[in-house]
């Protein structure tokens, strides 16, 4: 049987390698962040080089440890993100000075693309009128007015409370993912949010960027960051992109995605052909697939990563706790440290597995694994800590020594209350294991990540429905299995 589940477990895990991986194209869960990796990917496919996309992988701590640790090969990021957020200088410097600085943390800037994508904030051209605001000094005088910041945004050096002290600004702004805070300012559920200047939002929601009369926000202009020991061939190719986007361009493309519901793939090979960087657009891409073309592989990946995972956390949680179980002290420890486990926020713990596994199927794998262990074991310890005290006099009274206690009596009562945590264990996964996608592992989580950053509620519930129907689908499945193999009187233990 052990040999079966073995060849069961490699054979989930094959699917799940990459192939032959030559040059690894990243990029943050961003519209702007996808397109621009469109961009070096489709370049460099041209190129005569073998391509494979990590896009959307979440915030900057994700793609550049990603890259850092060799996961990926090049993203594009920011000279003032890198400087402030990265590298923590206390000042933007000069490129010349910046690639020093990386150099140092193994890696290499390239020129820049050409344009500047600054942070600003942002009001609607209806309320700047009416009360006449067009600097971010102008805010000290409309305390009333709601603020919403992006998460990232919120706690960055460069980021809302160095901003607020330099403008003296009273507000307590409230934390909202940002691709969601145009809709929210289009709702008039907040009045004020930051956004990037080349975002092709501004336009479509009618938004008035406030001047940055005091100069606090440093260039942010994007670079293309690859790791120092890259191929020379790679950076010749990406040099060639070198001061071909500008403010005004950046946000058309921007613009064509959002409001001309063209893809990624569509809008990059359009930019290179009229750039005379390639001749033609490519013959196939990813993000040229329909979603529907693209969710049976969704749907495997997902239950790729959940079913490995839950067969781990069975594995592991359910002998540590037969074997701790007689322990109270080492029972007690084993439910607190689990139980500290489920406290992590899922994203960071994906995050913090990077310098550790990379990214990809495995540190997802491992955090499923990690977030299964409570139920199971706090199902099983409770299973075996419980049994009827009448139960356990007799397997005394037969003279069964321990072992056979609880081989043939504790283990088979236990059995209801086990498969019930084993099963609250996969429904835990289906859902987290949709966070997966912001480390590249895919599943059902990539076109909800794809969606937000879009803002394309259709994409979003292209995930997330799938999702919610397998979470259905596996309780409908637990509870025929429950029924099959669990005899009636003991099924009457979880009621």
């Amino acid at each position: 049987m052990s040999r079966w589940l073995i060849f069961f477990i490699v054979g989930l895990l094959l699917p799940l390698q990459s192939i032959a991986k030559t040059v690894v194209v990243g990029s943050k869960a961003f519209n702007e962040g996808y397109l621009l990796g469109e961009i070096i990917a489709q370049k460099l496919a041209y190129d005569g080089f073998d391509v494979e996309r990590k896009l959307g992988l979440g915030k900057t701590i994700i793609t550049y440890e990603a890259l850092k640790q060799g996961e990926i090969d090049v993203y594009v990021e920011y000279t003032g993100t890198l400087a402030q957020a990265i590298l923590k200088l206390e000042n933007t410097p000069s490129l010349k000075v910046l690639q020093q600085h990386a150099k140092k943390e193994g890696l290499n800037v390239l020129p820049r693309l050409g344009f500047n994508n600054t942070y600003a904030l942002v009001i609607s051209e209806q309320i700047a009128k009416e009360n006449n605001i067009s600097t971010l000094s102008d805010l000290v005088n409309h305390p009333d007015l709601s603020l919403g910041i992006s998460h990232e945004f919120l706690k960055r050096k460069d980021g809302w409370q160095p901003l607020a002290a330099a403008y003296d600004l009273s507000y307590q702004p409230v934390g909202i993912e940002h691709s969601l805070a145009y809709q929210a300012i289009a709702n008039e559920q907040i009045t004020i949010t930051d956004v990037y200047t080349t975002d092709g939002d501004i336009a479509r929601y009618q938004l008035r960027i406030l001047e940055d009369d005091k100069h606090f926000f440093p260039r942010y202009d994007a670079v293309p960051l690859v790791r120092h020991d890259a191929d020379p061939a790679l950076i010749n190719s990406l040099q060639a992109l070198a001061n071909r986007i500008d403010e005004a361009k950046m946000q058309q493309l921007n613009s064509q995605v959002v409001n001309d519901d063209q893809s990624f793939a569509e809008v990059a090979a359009q930019f290179l052909i009229d750039e005379a960087l390639i001749k033609s657009k490519p013959s196939q891409s990813q993000d040229l697939n329909s979603p529907w073309q693209l969710l049976p592989r969704y749907i495997v990946e997902h239950l790729q990563l959940t079913i490995l995972a839950l067969i781990c956390s069975c594995l592991v949680g359910i002998p540590l706790s037969i074997a701790v179980y007689r322990r109270p002290k080492a029972s007690r420890m084993l439910v607190y440290c689990t139980g500290l486990l489920q406290t992590i926020p899922s994203i960071a713990l994906l995050a913090l597995m990077i310098p550790l596994l990379g990214i990809g199927w495995m540190p997802a794998v491992v955090a499923l694994f990690l977030y299964s262990l409570l139920p199971i074991v706090r199902n099983t310890l409770t299973a075996l800590l419980t049994l009827d005290p009448v139960m356990q006099q007799v397997a005394v009274g037969m003279g069964l020594t321990p072992r056979e206690q609880l081989r043939h009596v504790y283990i088979p009562l236990a059995v209801p209350m086990i498969f019930s945590g084993i099963r609250t264990a996969a429904i835990i996964n289906i859902g987290t294991a949709t966070l997966a996608a912001f480390i590249g592992a895919g599943g059902l989580g990539e076109p909800i990540v794809m969606g937000l950053s879009l803002n394309d509620t259709t994409l979003v519930l292209f995930g997330a429905v799938p999702a919610a129907l397998l979470a259905i689908f596996t309780e409908w499945l637990f509870e025929g299995v429950e029924r099959r193999f669990i005899p009636a009187h003991l099924r009457n233990t979880l009621s």
